[in-house]
């Protein structure tokens, strides 16, 4: 599963840039994610290093990194590069790592070069990384799809093709916006109060949060064809971190027949920061094991290098700052923590499944996970299963609710207005170097 190691990813890399040698910073020279930001009212792809951005416009221009991709690092989005040869994307982040590592490289010995490069993180707004086409959010985790499941169909919590196609919608990418955007509390039809009684119109109660990753196509298939799992890897770029705000209550009385609507097309939150494919490979690990009794894949969502390192171990987290917690000075608060190596479709299979009816994925469009949670309380990725009081698998008669209390001696069930949703996410393991996917922040406003 790390047959693709190289010497970027050697842990013992240290960078002259002295930040970037931090035990626990998210990006060491093993990382080098891109990003997009505003430096003078012009929109730059950079490059993450330690607590600083690597202007790849200026890096390109002045000659230092592969010429085959001036055009793509001069441009004002990702998607050109989303869209490059798999080879010139390992060249371009050799390149990097060689920049930021050799003591006497071009940047590393000009002052001069240093001040037009080296962008401080925290003077720079971050943008969308890509302009996104189309956005699809799927449904990968057994654990989540169970927990709901359950509330809702306790004797039968899981649909007959769960275990055997990646489930999905086509979400809404226009309402997709960048970390730190507040977001407005969304106003729908809400279900009756009584059963036979009339919906009303009035602001979603019962807002929660859904931790998911974002994977990020690379090169796209035509109208027509399909992607055998074999080489779905090569179509896949990076990862960000995404929230999927979902308005529960709203979901509840608009999703049958035809799935989520209103519900979820009002706000997604992404991560500024793309970490790519290559980065990760250290952290590559075999595929979901499906418990004894579940139906293998049909055979072209079957693949033996998928099944030997399809999954990924990200460390992922959730942390909460209300308003009333801010006033006090108190710090955020973790709500859970989970792993996105339990997912049950790893990120390939859900893009060949994507393109199988040739579906033609482009560069810049984005692959929800789905909610990312686990089998304990702890790893559960929203609210709505967080203050459920059934344990995985076990339905609870009433489906009665526990509230989350938080330090200021709050509770929760769901969001109120003020609160600030934090996702976190991380790489590590014994041997290699720590990264990190940055954060994904959203603030809960008031009514629309």
């Amino acid at each position: 599963m790390n047959d693709q190691l190289n010497a970027t990813h050697d842990p013992n890399l240290q960078s002259w840039i002295e930040s970037a040698n931090d035990p626990q910073t998210d990006f060491p020279p093993q990382n080098l994610p891109y990003c997009v930001f505003l430096r003078d009212g012009v929109r730059r792809i950079g490059a993450g290093i330690g607590d600083r951005i690597l202007d790849l416009f200026e890096l390109s221009a002045a000659g230092l990194l592969p010429s085959v991709l001036t055009e793509p690092l001069q441009s004002t989005c990702l998607n050109a590069l989303m869209g490059a040869d798999l080879d010139q994307r390992q060249a371009l982040r050799a390149a990097l790592c060689g920049l930021v590592t050799d003591r006497k490289s071009a940047l590393a010995e000009s002052e001069s070069l240093q001040r037009r490069i080296l962008v401080p993180q925290n003077s720079v707004n971050l943008e969308l990384p890509a302009t996104i086409g189309d956005y699809t959010d799927f449904y990968a985790s057994l654990f989540h799809a169970t927990n709901v499941g359950s509330m809702f169909r306790p004797d039968n919590p899981l649909l007959p093709n769960y275990k055997h196609i990646p489930i999905g919608y086509h979400g809404r990418a226009s309402s997709i916006v960048p970390s730190g955007m507040a977001v407005r509390r969304p106003s729908g039809q809400l279900p009756p109060a009584v059963e036979g009684a009339a919906p009303t119109f009035g602001p979603c109660q019962n807002l929660d949060y859904e931790l998911e990753l974002g994977f990020w196509v690379g090169k796209g298939n035509r109208l027509g064809e399909s992607i055998p799992l074999s080489s779905a890897e090569a179509h896949l770029f990076g990862v960000c971190l995404l929230n999927d705000w979902s308005a529960r209550d709203m979901q509840r009385w608009e999703y049958q027949p035809l799935g989520p609507f209103l519900a979820k097309n009002f706000a997604s939150s992404i991560s500024p920061w793309v970490v790519t494919m290559e980065a990760l490979q250290p952290f590559r690990c075999e595929a979901f094991a499906r418990p004894e009794g579940d139906p293998q894949p049909l055979p072209y969502l079957t693949d033996s290098r998928n099944e030997r390192s399809g999954g990924i171990e990200i460390q992922l987290e959730v942390w909460l700052s209300s308003r009333k917690m801010r006033d006090q000075q108190l710090p955020p608060t973790r709500l859970s923590h989970g792993t996105f190596a339990q997912m049950y479709w790893t990120a390939a299979q859900i893009l060949t499944h994507h393109a199988s009816n040739g579906c033609n994925l482009r560069s810049g469009d984005l692959l929800g996970s789905g909610t990312v949670s686990g089998p304990l309380r702890e790893s559960r990725g929203c609210l709505l299963e967080l203050t459920w009081n059934g344990e995985f698998g076990r339905p609870v008669p009433g489906n009665q609710r526990t509230p989350l209390a938080l330090p200021s001696g709050e509770q929760r069930t769901f969001l109120a207005d003020g609160d600030e949703v934090i996702f976190r996410g991380w790489c590590e393991r014994p041997g290699m170097r720590r990264i990190g996917l940055g954060e994904c922040r959203g603030m809960i406003e008031g009514a629309i």
